[in-house]
C-alpha cells in the first residue's frame, strides 16, 4: 500500500498553449479511496493516465509512497488500472484473463491458480472462471477486470469510468461492491467519474476538476454543505443547488418579498468587493412551502414559484418552476412531500430555511461569509 502524491503536476498536450491539468495538487493518503469528479474535458482521465503513466507530465512531479514516478514506465509504478471498456482477451477464459498479468511476471502456476480462486471467491465469479467474456454480462465482465486487477495486489487501484457501460440498477450495485471491496482490502484507488452521485456515495473524498484546475478536494459531506465556489455548488447534488443572484439589503438579502438574513461577515466581504449583489445557493430540500397567510394581504409570503414539471419519486417529489427572483425570472427547483404533490400550473410560496443557505460573490464566485 502507499500514499500518492500529485505534486503541482502539469500536462500540456502538443499543440496546446492551455493545459489539460494545471498544476495539480493533491495527497492521497494510504488506502484511501479518492474520486476524481468534472465535466467531460475538465482533465480528470489526464490526471489519472498521469498516473498510470500513459501520459507525459509536462511539470511538476508526481509519487506513490516516497518513490518519484513521473517519468517511469507504467510497468514500474505497481499500479493496475480498470477500464470503463474492460479490456479482456476474447479467446481466453475467465481464469485465464485474471491470471495473464502473472503468467507473463513469470509467477508459478500453481500461485497464479491460487490468486485467481481467491479474487474469484471475493467476486463471486468462481463459477465463471472456465468461461470466455462472451457468455458474460456486462457486470460479470466489470468484476473479471476488477479480478485481474486484486491479484495482481498492486500498490495503487486507477479506475476509469468503470461503471459507465453498465445499466442504472447495475451501476448502483456495482458501486457499492466496488467500494465495500476496497475498504476490505485497504488498497488506495483513484476512481474517475463524470457522474457526481457515483462519487459522493463512493469516495472518502471528492476531488471537483474543471479545466484542468482543481476546485476542491473534501469529503463528500463537506463538499455538500460547504461548497468553495459557484462551479462546485452547482456540480455537486442532483437535482442541482439553485443559484439566484439577488440584491443586498440590510440585515441580508431581498428573497422574493421577504428579507433573508445572511451572515453579516458575507454582507461585508461582498460590499468590500463592491457588489451590490450576491448570489445565494438553496438545496431543493431546505426550501420549506409556505402555505399560512402573513401580511395584510393574506398572501404567502416567499417566493411565488409557478409549477411546470413535477417528478415523483415515490417518498419525495421535486417540483421544477420558474419564480420571479431579483427582477428576473428563473428556474427554481423545490423537493415537496411526495404524498402531498402540488399540480401543474400551480403556485407554490417558497422560503430558504434559516441557516441553509449558501453566499457567494457575484465577481469572483468564491463563498463568503462562513
Amino acid at each position: 500500500m502507499a500514499t500518492v502524491t500529485y505534486d503541482k503536476a502539469t500536462r500540456i498536450y502538443p499543440g496546446s498553449d492551455k493545459p489539460a491539468v494545471d498544476q495539480l495538487d493533491i495527497a492521497i493518503e494510504d488506502g484511501e479511496f479518492l474520486v476524481l469528479v468534472g465535466p467531460s474535458g475538465c482533465g480528470k482521465s489526464t490526471s489519472l493516465r498521469m498516473l498510470a503513466g500513459l501520459e507525459d507530465v509536462d511539470g511538476g512531479a508526481i509519487r506513490i509512497g516516497d518513490r518519484d514516478v513521473t517519468h517511469l514506465p507504467p510497468k514500474d509504478r505497481d499500479i493496475a488500472m480498470v477500464f470503463q471498456n474492460y479490456a479482456l482477451y476474447p479467446h481466453m477464459t475467465v481464469a485465464d484473463n485474471m491470471g495473464f498479468a502473472l503468467k507473463i511476471a513469470g509467477v508459478p502456476k500453481a500461485e497464479i491458480r491460487q490468486k485467481v480462486e481467491d479474487a474469484a471467491r471475493i467476486l463471486d465469479l468462481t463459477e465463471y472462471l472456465g468461461r470466455k467474456p462472451k457468455a458474460l454480462s456486462g457486470g460479470q465482465r466489470q468484476r473479471v477486470a476488477m479480478g485481474r486487477a486484486i491479484v495482481r495486489e498492486p500498490q495503487v487501484f486507477l479506475m476509469d469510468e468503470p461503471l459507465s457501460n453498465l445499466d442504472a440498477k447495475l451501476r448502483v450495485q456495482t458501486r457499492t461492491q466496488i467500494a465495500s471491496l476496497q475498504r476490505r482490502l485497504g488498497i488506495t484507488t483513484v476512481y474517475v467519474t463524470h457522474d457526481q452521485v457515483e462519487a459522493m456515495t463512493m469516495g472518502d473524498r471528492v476531488a471537483v476538476l474543471k479545466d484542468g484546475l482543481l476546485q476542491q478536494i473534501d469529503s463528500p459531506r463537506n463538499m455538500y454543505d460547504r461548497p468553495a465556489n459557484l462551479f462546485v455548488a452547482g456540480f455537486i447534488g442532483s437535482p442541482a443547488m439553485n443559484l439566484v443572484e439577488v440584491p443586498i439589503t440590510d440585515g441580508g438579502v431581498k428573497f422574493g418579498s421577504d428579507v433573508v438574513p445572511v451572515p453579516r461577515e458575507a454582507l461585508t466581504t461582498a460590499a468590500d468587493k463592491g457588489d451590490r449583489t450576491v448570489t445565494v445557493g438553496v438545496r431543493p430540500e431546505h426550501f420549506e412551502v409556505v402555505e399560512r397567510p402573513e401580511g395584510k394581504g393574506g398572501e404567502p409570503g416567499g417566493v411565488a414559484v409557478t409549477v411546470n414539471v413535477v417528478e415523483e419519486l415515490g417518498a419525495d417529489g421535486y417540483v421544477y418552476g420558474t419564480a420571479e427572483v431579483g427582477g428576473e425570472q428563473k428556474d427554481i427547483v423545490v423537493r415537496v412531500n411526495g404524498r402531498r404533490v402540488p399540480e401543474k400550473g400551480s403556485v407554490l410560496h417558497v422560503v430558504p430555511r434559516t441557516g441553509e443557505l449558501h453566499v457567494f460573490s457575484t465577481s469572483s464566485g468564491e463563498r463568503i461569509g462562513d
